[in-house]
């Protein structure tokens, strides 16, 4: 839970993670310029392209990575499609498949410890007010390695309700994902009051 770095080695983990995200930035902003199909659609080719770099391994896991967005992607076309907005649908899910390729890429080849070290830093001018940073930035850092991977349990939980119900998913699947997410963020506490939690040691 507390790591999704890919075990892959690749060139990207010899970069620092400021720089990572600062060209995660960059690049999703670039991202919202491309308002066309097909300029959207070189967009994602060069995300492909820069999980090619390592390897076919290192893209099938990126696009592994990718599966809990899928249902969303395919909401966003059908909704669009049914508002007679195809072409609009299709420029968000080519942008969303993008952005999300491209944040995992950071993910994927940035230490943990090395993510918490960034946000520290961009929290440096609240600590210098007194502001006791360290648990708000490792929240931050929490919640971007989080989030896929409760994404990646309710898709989970939603084809196991498709193969034993012929209902359609619904809000029944609610409680079961808030009482996973309930259940993960135990696990999570306990690693973290096993590991001596955030506050550091007191001197006597």
């Amino acid at each position: 839970m507390l790591t999704l770095t890919s075990d892959i080695r690749t060139p990207y983990h010899r970069l620092r993670a400021g720089v990572k995200l600062a060209a995660l930035c960059v690049a999703t902003v670039a991202l919202f310029w491309l308002d066309s199909v097909p300029g959207m659609a070189a967009g994602l080719t060069a995300v492909a392209a820069l999980y090619l770099v390592p390897g076919w391994r290192f893209l099938r896991e990126g696009i592994a990575l990718l599966k809990p967005v899928w249902f969303f992607v395919a909401l966003v076309v059908v909704w669009h499609a049914v508002m007679g907005q195809t072409m609009a649908g299709l420029i968000i899910a080519l942008r969303l498949i993008a952005a999300v390729a491209l944040a995992n890429l950071v993910t994927m080849t940035t230490r943990f410890d090395d993510l918490t070290d960034v946000v520290m830093w961009l929290l440096t001018p609240l600590r210098k007010l007194g502001a006791n940073t360290a648990p708000l930035g490792f929240a931050i850092v929490l919640v971007v390695r989080f989030i896929p991977v409760l994404m990646d349990k309710a898709h989970k939980l939603i084809d196991a309700w498709r193969a034993r119900s012929a209902r359609r998913v619904g809000w029944q699947i609610a409680l079961p994902i808030t009482l996973i997410a309930i259940d993960d963020a135990e696990h999570v506490a306990e690693a973290l009051r096993a590991r001596g939690g955030l506050t550091p040691p007191q001197d006597p």
